[in-house]
């Protein structure tokens, strides 16, 4: 990966974004006391866990571009992954509170100065659709960032739905409108974070990455010329983009020559049709048998060869 600069290009989007955002929740927070309002103080929460999530982003970002070394011989690939499970339980544990400060409020409503509302929630939608615009590219291949990127979106409908409140409450006089504001942002915080929570949890746990089906990927190996069957096969990722892959080939007896053109066959397949590109393929002459310890060759048979490829 090239980069200019420690970061590059994402690492400033998210340098300055984290400092829009711990400016803007300042803001609200002054705003939220001012205007009695727990939709903005319940935001300026959201808020302050989006500047984590800026900063956790960050911070995993430039370890991801750390070279692999002695002890962490894949190098700093799930620093992002791990750093998107934290920002998701975060805002889980936010959702909590708001909830828990909605209740309160909705049993004892407190009058809000709606206006303060409107124009703060305002330049939160602008701020947060600034981020979310130049988050928009490296959000689609790094689950690190995608996680940031939802927390500004979930933000950004956040403040959508305080200035449509705000409105409400300035012709109805209903303050109530203001806690139940707050609910709606707390539904919101859930269901941004639901989704990193499952695939960072997949990938620390070494899960089949989604869209893979190991079933279609082994049926595809058996279909290269060359290859008898293949079994003890196992896929996960490394990080949020980088795959890897581990397997036993069984072939037909043949030279050194065969079983290289075999191997390449084999890696093109997976790197070209899954993105699979870091593998490990053990060739095997004979069938072995599985145990409690994974495949075995039986002994006293030909030698099994060991070829494999790291990208």
């Amino acid at each position: 990966m090239h980069s200019h600069g420690p970061i590059g290009g994402t690492g400033r989007v998210l340098k300055w974004s984290l400092i829009a955002t711990i400016l803007f929740v300042v803001l609200q927070i002054v705003a939220g006391i001012q205007a009695h309002s727990l939709a903005l103080l319940s935001d300026a929460g959201h808020n302050f866990t989006d500047a984590l999530a800026l900063l956790l982003a960050w911070f995993a970002l430039y370890m991801q571009l750390k070279p692999a070394d002695e002890t962490r011989t894949y190098g700093y690939h799930r620093a992002g992954v791990l750093a998107a499970f934290v920002n998701a339980l975060t805002l889980v544990v936010l959702a909590v509170w708001i909830f828990y400060e909605s209740y309160h409020r909705l049993r004892e409503p407190e009058p809000v100065q709606e206006m303060i509302m409107i124009w703060v929630a305002s330049a939160g939608l602008v701020v947060n659709a600034g981020i979310m615009w130049g988050l928009r590219v490296a959000r689609r291949h790094d689950i690190n960032i995608r996680s940031a990127f939802l927390h500004m979106m979930g933000d950004a409908l956040g403040s959508v739905a305080i200035v449509a409140g705000a409105v409400g409450i300035h012709y109805t006089g209903w303050n109530r409108i203001d806690p139940m504001l707050s609910i709606v942002i707390a539904a919101l915080v859930i269901w941004t974070a639901w989704d990193v929570i499952k695939e960072s949890l997949n990938i620390l746990l070494e899960g089949l990455p989604r869209g893979l089906s190991l079933n279609a990927v082994g049926e595809e190996i058996r279909g290269v010329e060359g290859v008898i069957d293949v079994h003890d096969l196992h896929i996960w990722s490394l990080g949020s983009s980088t795959h890897a892959l581990s397997c036993h080939v069984l072939i037909e007896d043949a030279p050194p020559s065969s079983s290289t053109v075999i191997l390449q066959r084999v890696n093109q397949l997976l790197g070209g049709r899954f993105h699979i590109r870091h593998t490990t393929i053990q060739f095997e002459h004979v069938g072995c048998e599985l145990s409690e310890h994974g495949c075995v060759i039986p002994a006293g048979t030909a030698e099994a060869h060991h070829p494999h490829r790291h990208h």
